[in-house]
């Protein structure tokens, strides 16, 4: 039951987490930690990039190819700001990740249209996972014909990059009651398994569409089996997850295990318990539209941190 209590619960998270809205964000990865860095805050447009960085990468999500409401008529142009962000950096960044909702409503014509605007970004590589808003009406038949990744039949995988595990999860089919995500017993299984080999030492990058913790239930807005999979994760030493969804900024650390959410490149949605239910926050002007829009970049260092994670708004 959504009370005043909880609402009053969700508005405190979101407030405490504001601290973390930035312009974009830039994730540095020093000793197996991720680090975030405000994009830009150097005052020169571009971020200020540790020297003994391994590697970047990119994190943009939802960006709801589609949709043409209040408060963005335009989310192609928005999305079109948010690559040319990303090129601006001074370091090319490895690869990007796009976490989720590229389109609105998984019509052939906006995934053409997604894959074509993201041919402008300047990154070694693009990943991607799907939003519930790419399933729709083909169980993301469409979405993984173009833009999954072949390891596996139910489209989750994972990868390495400069001695950091990437995990790659699918929490947006078969919904659960109330819109919550879920993993399923085979996603649960293999990522035990994908896991097994690794080193405790070995720093676990996770990235998925919805929330991997219990971030405002009421909404949907968590995944209903994720206490397993955080299971296998607790015996690392550093672990973050990368999430979409929420179209906003928030934060939680549960003992190695950092969780960050992501603003759009659409639109915002309300902080939780903020209105009667989530969807496009129309009440944002045309003119502080980017200050609630953005990217996040991520940057490894090998010894004397943790990733260094910046966000960063629409300028």
């Amino acid at each position: 039951m959504d009370t005043d209590d909880s609402r009053a619960d969700g508005r405190r998270q979101f407030l405490k987490c504001m601290a973390w809205a930035g312009a974009g964000t830039l994730w540095l990865m020093k000793s197996g930690v991720l680090h975030a860095q405000p994009l830009g805050q150097s005052g020169t447009g571009q971020s200020v990039i540790s020297k003994d960085a391994t590697f970047s990468f990119v994190q943009i999500s939802d960006s709801h190819i589609g949709f043409h409401k209040a408060p963005n008529p335009d989310v192609v142009g928005t999305l079109r700001r948010s690559l040319a962000m990303i090129n601006a950096q001074s370091t090319r960044p490895a690869f990007l990740l796009h976490t989720g909702d590229l389109t609105h409503l998984s019509k052939p014509e906006e995934f053409d249209t997604l894959a074509g605007v993201m041919q402008e970004a300047r990154v070694g590589r693009s990943f991607y996972v799907p939003g519930e808003h790419d399933v729709i009406g083909d169980n993301g038949a469409e979405f993984f014909r173009r833009f999954g990744e072949k390891q596996q039949d139910g489209g989750w995988y994972s990868f390495d990059q400069d001695g950091v595990h990437f995990v790659g999860l699918i929490n947006v089919l078969n919904l659960k009651a109330g819109g919550l995500g879920s993993l399923g017993t085979d996603q649960l299984a293999w990522l035990k398994k994908d896991l097994a080999g690794l080193s405790a030492e070995t720093p676990i990058v996770v990235f998925a569409h919805m929330p991997l913790w219990p971030l405002y239930p009421q909404w949907g807005w968590g995944t209903d089996d994720s206490a397993e999979a955080l299971g296998y994760l607790k015996r690392f030493g550093s672990v973050t997850v990368l999430n979409g969804h929420i179209h906003q900024i928030q934060q939680k650390v549960e003992g190695s295990i950092t969780f960050y959410t992501a603003r759009s490149t659409a639109y915002p949605q309300p902080a939780p318990g903020e209105a009667p239910a989530p969807g496009p926050l129309q009440s944002v002007k045309p003119d502080a539209l980017h200050r609630y829009l953005g990217i996040r970049d991520v940057r490894h260092v090998r010894v004397g941190g943790a990733l260094a994670v910046t966000d960063e708004v629409l300028t």
